[in-house]
């Protein structure tokens, strides 16, 4: 964090100008370079004045520490503009299910309330035995996979052999158009419709929902799913586990859940497609990229006039 001063941890250094560096600068600097070599303490490191003075700064000329940290700077409100623009696409569509579907939770509008078993063909989970990853194979994903209303699987791909897919799949066959459900762990509660035409075998921390696409529209349903309102609602009647967060098989198939006229829900479908469209193009942007690869050109001389 920089102002006045340059802060370099919240416990806390206060770097002061002198004269010799641009603060910006240092700080770009501080936050792009690995400090592990001077952090000390096993149980809680620590990064000590003395550790923090023999750390070697770059130091060309202070016109030239003022205009890199000029263009860093407008990267990193680049950077920043396009997250906020993401997090109100986010926002708009919330908006959009709600202004369709009334409040998830109050249910003003009196849609039904089903089990969501009762509107599924099959819930069921991945493996509860983690096979060996190997360097290719059968895709494998995991709940590291799944991110909100998408599965990322492309950035971080993991892999197992035929056999044991074949041992998997036999039980638990995710196809295109299910929807994917993150049900123990960290990030328990969240949804994903399966876009995947490829097959793939799941760990047991996801939980596979086939939705009978004459009641429920996967796409509705993951996206109920994923509203804050809704999660705090399922966590509060449904969670069980103390020190670990976790929806049981059975528990998910007593869900609650709204289940407004199938057509109102295959419109939403489209609307939420178009947005996603939109919402893509600008994550494609390359913003954060294009911040980090100034970073790093910076700091190897490469930005130099």
């Amino acid at each position: 964090h920089v102002n006045e001063r340059c802060w370099v941890n919240n416990h806390a250094h206060v770097l002061s100008a002198n004269g010799k560096a641009d603060l910006r600068f240092l700080m770009y600097y501080l936050n792009a370079k690995d400090l592990t070599p001077y952090i000390t303490g096993s149980t809680r490191g620590k990064l000590t004045k003395s550790a923090l003075d023999s750390i070697p700064i770059p130091l060309p000329p202070l016109a030239e520490h003022k205009r890199i940290a000029a263009i860093l700077d407008a990267a990193d409100a680049l950077r920043r503009k396009d997250q906020q623009l993401l997090q109100q696409y986010d926002a708009l569509a919330q908006a959009i299910f709600i202004d369709m579907f009334g409040d998830p939770v109050k249910n003003e509008r009196g849609w039904e309330k089903v089990k969501l078993g009762d509107v599924c063909l099959k819930i069921t989970d991945g493996t509860h035995f983690s096979p060996p990853s190997t360097s290719s194979g059968v895709p494998y994903v995991t709940a590291k996979h799944l991110k909100l209303h998408h599965i990322d699987f492309a950035s971080n791909p993991t892999f197992i052999s035929e056999e044991h897919h074949k041992e998997i799949y036999a039980r638990c066959t995710p196809l295109k158009g299910d929807v994917l459900y993150i049900k123990d762990g960290a990030t328990t509660g969240v949804a994903a419709v399966n876009e995947f035409d490829f097959e793939f075998s799941m760990l047991s921390s996801l939980a596979l929902i086939k939705p009978n696409k004459s009641h429920l529209n996967p796409y509705f349903l993951s996206f109920y799913l994923n509203m804050p309102a809704v999660k705090n609602e399922l966590t509060r009647n449904y969670m069980a586990g103390a020190a670990i967060k976790r929806f049981t098989l059975d528990k998910i198939n007593k869900f609650e859940i709204l289940t407004p006229p199938v057509d109102l829900q295959d419109d939403f479908e489209k609307v939420w497609r178009q947005i996603r469209i939109s919402y893509t193009l600008l994550k494609e942007s390359k913003s954060s990229d294009l911040f980090h690869s100034l970073l790093q050109q910076a700091f190897r001389g490469e930005l130099s006039a």
